[in-house]
């Protein structure tokens, strides 16, 4: 009778592509919530479940993570546009903006685009968010065929949706009248989904 004295299997280990992954993953949710200058390393590396020097080893400088991180956030709405855009050309701008409230799965994504767009000032930082904008105003304009009218009346929308994630309004729904409004407002077919999705106002990120 033989028995059976092998070690149990390990869990495979995390690759490096799929570690620095998880960490942007991490960071977008932190810089989401707490802007860039609000920000730690630190945080970041509690968020992602690795040390603070594991992060600094593999990015930097926090102004070179927060870099990767907002061109990876652009990247990734430029990706949920381009695969939205085939269709209807009437109904563009509804899968457009379906696909832009999509991107909630990902905590902070939406709220780090908007705080990217105050860091013009910094020298690299704002050259990042800079093309950033720009690779989405000219997918509206010359592969989603909008006016200039019709490119600014969507980015308002967009904004406008920005500051509602910002705000984490979705835990006053329906016991306060503005935020009753302007939820509905943005997201008429999609409300509960969204206040699910969401932080609430009490949660660091």
């Amino acid at each position: 009778m033989s028995t059976d004295v092998s070690a149990p299997a390990s869990a495979p280990r995390m690759s490096a592509v799929d570690r620095r992954e998880q960490i942007l993953v991490a960071a977008t949710a932190v810089f989401g919530a707490k802007t860039y200058v609000g920000t730690t390393t630190d945080e970041v590396a509690r968020a992602a479940g690795v040390s603070q020097p594991y992060v600094v080893r593999l990015f930097g400088t926090k102004e070179k993570l927060y870099i990767e991180v907002i061109q990876r956030a652009y990247a990734h709405v430029l990706e949920a546009f381009r695969t939205a855009l085939p269709g209807p050309v009437e109904n563009r701008g509804e899968r457009l903006g379906a696909a832009y409230t999509g991107l909630l799965v990902e905590r902070g994504m939406l709220p780090l685009i908007a705080g990217s767009t105050s860091m013009g000032g910094e020298a690299e930082i704002g050259r990042v968010a800079r093309d950033g904008f720009s690779s989405l105003w000219r997918f509206a304009r010359d592969e989603a065929g909008f006016t200039a009218d019709e490119a600014r009346t969507f980015f308002a929308i967009g904004m406008l949706i920005n500051t509602v994630v910002g705000l984490r309004l979705t835990g006053d729904y329906g016991s306060e009248v503005t935020a009753t409004e302007v939820l509905d407002e943005c997201f008429p077919d999609a409300v509960e989904k969204v206040r699910a999705l969401l932080p609430r106002a009490d949660e660091p990120w």
